[in-house]
């Protein structure tokens, strides 16, 4: 173990909290492992100690980050997520790569999965546009954490009002999956897309709610006005 993850880790624990511990696991229907410590501390104790390593090559720092993921500890993944999102101006096309080993081979819960793909391979694709063919790719794994990633990864860039109709393609090929945590993914990703593009979106939705599970199609409206929510609601 390196210095740098030991002296995080260390004030890690001294942030720890037994109950927050405990109540933590409330939020997940798989169990985690945590410290039991606020994001903000989080946050804060990541902040301090990402100074040190600012200057690190950013393979040196993914490295790190690799180290923080393999613990299986959600606050040390959380650290991991900022310390690589805190470096995406030195991304480059083959980092996908590095990304796609963290989630097939680390992510086992919904927080670390967004933590991940919000802001770092949200970043990178809107960095890299051609690259989205592998978020669908993504969308046909047989890994759940796998296809909430297509999904989640393009949270903010729907905001931006970017990349609509791959974002339709996603939807289409994770429409019927039966697992919650996909239905909400993408029920998440149409919500955004209808910040920027309302009428495209209820569009879709009225096209497929015949067939979208109520939870997906729940999300996606979410953002819309009374009226437009009622009928897609409707029988």
């Amino acid at each position: 173990m390196s210095q740098i993850v030991e002296e995080l880790r260390r004030e890690l624990i001294a942030n720890s909290d037994e109950q927050l511990q405990k109540s933590s696991q409330h939020f997940f229907k798989e169990a985690i492992r945590c410290y039991g410590i606020k994001s903000a501390t989080v946050v804060n104790v990541d902040k301090e100690h990402f100074k040190a390593i600012k200057n690190l090559p950013k393979a040196v720092i993914f490295d790190l980050c690799n180290e923080l993921w393999e613990s299986g500890i959600i606050e040390e993944s959380f650290v991991a997520c900022h310390w690589s999102y805190a470096v995406c101006k030195k991304y480059t096309p083959d980092d996908l790569t590095v990304f796609e080993k963290w989630i097939t081979s680390y992510v086992d819960n919904w927080a670390s999965c967004d933590t991940l793909c919000n802001h770092t391979v949200g970043e990178f694709v809107e960095m890299y546009p051609e690259t989205i063919s592998v978020l669908k790719r993504w969308a046909t794994s047989t890994n759940r954490w796998m296809k909430r990633a297509s999904a989640v990864s393009l949270i903010i860039p729907a905001r931006h009002g970017l990349f609509l109709n791959d974002i339709f393609e996603i939807a289409d090929l994770l429409l019927m999956d039966s697992d919650d945590m996909v239905q909400k993914g993408y029920g998440w990703m149409l919500k955004a897309t209808s910040q920027a593009h309302e009428k495209e979106v209820f569009e879709y939705v009225m096209t497929k709610k015949a067939v979208m599970p109520r939870t997906a199609l729940r999300y996606a409206i979410e953002k819309m006005s009374p009226e437009l929510k009622t009928k897609a609601m409707e029988k």
